[in-house]
Parts: structure tokens; sequence; C-alpha cells
């Protein structure tokens, strides 16, 4: 479907990702910060069964065209439940029912199952990004309003991106994750002197026991890693859902046998091997790099040691980031022992917009308060956190 917006520009809504050619999305996608909004990852969640309808992701994307040059597009889905978006809104759904108000479906803004800041609306350079902006919230407002659509919900929002959606009256709500910067390292001897004693001597016993188990670790990207291994990743990614988080598998075998070749130049896999078998590792954990940004994706592993998550999921990517220049790292969702490990809490957005007047009245009358009370805790993990040093810099909230 096309609508003409003004004379020089018209919008269409798509129902997947390739319906756009990869150069011609990617043309956009490249030169942000996050690899997650890029064509082969997004194309790869619909493909390979992950994101559908029948799993409750529609693809509905926006896109905007000048004749027949894309110059902005808006991954989005329309949902009709909350699963795998890591913002945990169900209260809003419970409201919303208690008030006979209809929840579901609603339009969502992020990359399908992925908890890092960086969704935006994909605008090429050079254009006037305040216009193409209005255009498409317009087109957001319209489409939800003509779908009886409950809201509108940006999740993960890049923070430069965020001021610029606000102004078109979208309430921000404050959440937080737990993200590693590099306080100008140059050695993981240097990453561990800003811990007190007690945790640099924890830190050190920890990957000792992984030593003494015998177990080789290698750091591998690219064309490093064997193509043997991307199938392999499922079966750890899957062991550990259904070990600690039952329900929340949402990708398919096929999503990451997919991320081969074309993806690959991405991937940073940590994997354990025994010394028994040193083709087929015990314990893997699967990240995503680009530029200087790392993101930890899924971890597992097939036989239990002793500290291996400790090793493969946050030491290893560390001194691996140190000495490739890794200025942020993203371990992934959760924080029960990310925070021991020198991630302070950090804040990030979500967006929203009900479009029942009486919704958006609560909300916007209850978001300060919200917002205050996880500043709070942000505030008090950070304050706990195991460091001898208080010069360590902290991402500030943004107002």
């Amino acid at each position: 479907m096309v609508e003409q917006i003004k004379p020089q520009y018209s919008v269409a809504w798509i129902q997947k990702i390739a319906e756009i050619p990869k150069a011609v999305w990617d043309e956009l996608a490249i030169p942000l910060k996050t690899p997650f909004l890029e064509w082969e990852w997004l194309n790869n969640i619909e493909t390979s069964g992950s994101a559908t309808p029948r799993t409750g992701w529609q693809p509905c994307h926006l896109t905007v065209w000048r004749d027949r040059q894309l110059i902005a597009a808006a991954p989005l889905y329309l949902k009709g439940h909350s699963y795998g978006e890591f913002v945990f809104d169900h209260q809003w759904a419970d409201l919303s029912h208690r008030l006979g108000i209809s929840y579901y479906p609603k339009l969502l803004g992020m990359t399908p199952f992925t908890p890092a800041t960086g969704y935006r609306f994909l605008i090429a350079l050079g254009e006037n990004e305040d216009e193409i902006t209005q255009i498409m919230v317009a087109a957001i407002d319209h489409f939800c309003d003509r779908n009886q659509l409950s809201g509108c919900n940006f999740l993960f929002v890049d923070p430069d991106w965020k001021p610029i959606i606000e102004r078109y009256g979208f309430s921000s709500w404050l959440h937080h994750s737990y993200i590693w910067s590099n306080q100008e390292f140059n050695s993981f001897d240097d990453y561990l002197k800003v811990f007190n004693a007690n945790q640099r001597r924890n830190i050190k016993r920890e990957r000792k026991a992984v030593d003494q188990a015998n177990l080789t670790i290698k750091v591998m990207t690219d064309d490093e890693i064997p193509h043997h291994l991307f199938p392999l990743i499922y079966r750890f990614y899957s062991s550990t859902c259904e070990k600690f988080y039952w329900g929340s598998k949402y990708l398919t075998r096929k999503f990451f046998e997919e991320l081969y070749p074309n993806f690959s130049h991405r991937v940073v896999l940590v994997a354990a091997y025994s010394e028994d078998d040193e083709k087929r590792p015990v314990g893997l954990s699967f990240c995503i790099r680009k530029g200087d940004n790392l993101y930890g994706r899924y971890w597992g592993c097939l036989e239990d040691y002793s500290c291996l998550h400790f090793e493969a999921c946050y030491y290893q990517p560390i001194e691996w980031g140190i000495k490739e220049g890794i200025k942020m790292f993203d371990p992934g969702a959760g924080g029960q022992h990310k925070k021991r490990r020198g991630f302070p809490a950090t804040p990030n957005y979500s967006l929203h917009r009900f479009y029942n007047q009486k919704m958006s009245q609560i909300l916007k009358h209850y978001m300060g308060e919200v917002n205050e009370m996880e500043q709070e805790e942000i505030d008090a993990i950070n304050q706990d956190l195991p460091f001898s040093k208080r010069d360590i810099t902290f991402q500030e909230t943004l107002d």
C-alpha cells in the first residue's frame, strides 16, 4: 500500500524486509552504530521463521520514498502479545484490561528479541531529518488510527534519537541495562585495578577455576569461525533457554545457520574446548561486533564447569575487547552477575504513545514518578559496585 504525502514524497508499508534490496536498505543502516538494524540481521529473523505472524510478530515496516529512491525506513511489527520485547509492559496491559480498553494489537518498533540500545528511524544522510520524521510519525498515527491499534512503542531507542521523538508527544520510560565501558584500559590487569581487593581476588579465583578444569578458550571472529559452529550455536542457545528461561526460545535453528556467511563478519564466538575434543566446544558465548561496540547475545554449555559462564561471557570478551579497541560492551539481558564484574547500571529508554485518551492521560501523569523510582534503583545499584576507585565514568541519565 502506497500513500502520497507530499508531491516529492510517498510512504509505503511493507510486509517483509526482503521487499527492499539489501544494498538499498543498508545504505541507511550501515552508518548507524547498531548492527541490529542492518538488512541481513532483520531479514534473517523473518525468513528463519523467528519473527512471523505465526509467532506474534507481524512485520509491518514503514518506508519513505522520493520517486523511486528509499530515503527512510522504520522496522515495525504488529504485536498481539508482549513476549520477546524485554520491556515488561504487562502492568499497562493489565490496567488497560481493567479499564475495558483493548491493549492488543499494538505497533512496536524494535529489533525482535534484541534488548540492545540503538533503535531509531533510518533516514538517509543529507535529508531533512525533522521533515522526514514528521512524515513518518504522521504515517504511524494514521496507520494506528485506521487499524484501531492501542498504541505505538519504540524500545531500546538510540539516546540521540530520544529527544527528537519526544518532540512529537511520545512519553519516555526509563529502564536500565548493564554496560561495560572501556576506561582507557590497556590490558585486563588495568580492568582488574578498578575493583576492590576482595573482588580482584574473586575474579582471579574464577578464572583459575576454568584453567584448572583443563579447558581451552578460543575467541574467534569472521573467517576464523569454522562453518560447523554456526548450527551448534542454536544447541547452546536452546539448552540455556530450557534450563533457565522457559518460554523464551524465540530464535530458530535456521536463524543461526543463516548467519554464515553473510553476517559472520559481525560474529564473535568465545568457545570452550575440553582436552578430549578440540573440535566440538563444551561451552559457547555468541557476540556481535560493530565498530568499537560489542554485544553479548547468547550463551550455553553442555556440561557444568565452575565459573565457565563468567569466563566466556564477561572476562574473555573484555580481555579480547581491550585488545581490539572495543569501547562499549553490552553483555545482554539480566544483571544478577554483571554488576559484580564491572558492568554499571546504565539508563536506556523506551518511548510510548497510547491512542486512547484515558490511557494517554494516565501514562503522562504517572511516567515521571515511575522514572524517578527507576533512577533511584540505578543510583543504588551503582553505589554498591565493588570498585576501589570512584572516578569510574558512569553514563548519565538523559533528561
